[in-house]
């Protein structure tokens, strides 16, 4: 049975507003995120947004939005942050959006940091990898849940989003988001997952974690490439990640594997202790 640490229980809440669009919030991340905008709302989005964060007290408003709606959100103060071109399954560009309601969640920022990932981009160049590895590389299941929450639980102080409950994580399955994991034997010790939003024709490829123990065996460039090998099974070329700014070694995995960098969200993100910001990297399989 799962042991939850107190502060990995909390999250934010995830719901539809409007006619079907849908939104998570909270104190969590202390932010509002738009994760998915229906066409009925573009016009009110920006204004009820805004009005939610200031009622809530969050300091950050944000948004993935298609480009065609972009121009509305600046018109309410939002600002860009990321872009990915040909995102969507028709051609549209997708704009990662933001409004900040508070000075101070634009101090602080990860100055080395950022700097780090300049040096980082400008000299790794990607790398066609046929790598072989003593671990057996799967797609997982229910039966697994138990399994990657404890890896979750193990790894991860906090996080966006509560894959430290097998109950969340079994609704995500069958919300068609593909888990995948490395095991030596017989042993669950990696995981990662590829959350499909079918009707857009994209994956976010993220979650992943791996035990300490296993780490610098390049398991999640492993996991990587059978996601991809999966996704491109199921018609899904265009590929992304939200990844760790702090954690260059996984955005260095991702420069490899041929994505490319699209941004920089500032302080977006309650993941494994504090609110970081996080780098938006890209690729299309075609």
């Amino acid at each position: 049975m799962n042991v939850y640490k107190e502060e990995t229980i909390v999250s934010d809440v995830v719901e539809s507003v409007g006619n079907g669009s849908l939104i998570q919030h909270g104190k969590h991340n202390d932010r509002v995120y738009l994760m998915k905008l229906d066409k009925r709302d573009a016009e009110r989005m920006p204004q009820l947004l805004t009005a939610l964060a200031r009622n809530q007290g969050y300091t950050k408003v944000f948004c993935k939005v298609p480009k065609w709606a972009a121009p509305l959100f600046y018109a309410n103060g939002f600002i860009l942050e990321a872009s990915i071109p040909n995102f969507y399954k028709e051609g549209e560009d997708v704009f990662f959006i933001s409004k900040f309601l508070s000075a101070d969640r634009l101090l602080h920022i990860e100055t080395n940091k950022l700097h780090d990932l300049g040096r980082l981009l400008y000299h790794t160049e990607a790398k066609r990898q046929q790598l072989e590895t003593p671990y057996n590389i799967r797609r997982l299941t229910v039966d697994d849940v138990d399994d990657i929450a404890n890896i979750y639980d193990a790894i991860f102080d906090t996080y966006p989003f509560p894959i430290h409950d097998p109950e969340y994580l079994i609704e995500c399955m069958q919300d068609d988001v593909h888990y995948f994991g490395a095991e030596r034997n017989g042993k669950l010790v990696a995981v990662s997952s590829a959350e499909v939003d079918r009707k857009g024709g994209n994956a976010e490829m993220t979650d992943f974690a791996t035990l300490k123990a296993h780490q610098g065996n390049r398991l999640a460039t492993f996991l990587l490439q059978a996601m991809e090998s999966e996704m491109r099974r199921q018609g899904i070329y265009s590929l992304y990640t939200i990844a760790r700014l702090n954690s260059l070694p996984m955005n260095k995995t991702f420069l490899r594997a041929n994505y490319q960098y699209a941004g920089t969200l500032i302080k977006n993100t309650n993941i494994a202790g504090s609110i970081e910001s996080m780098n938006i990297l890209y690729k299309h399989l075609r």
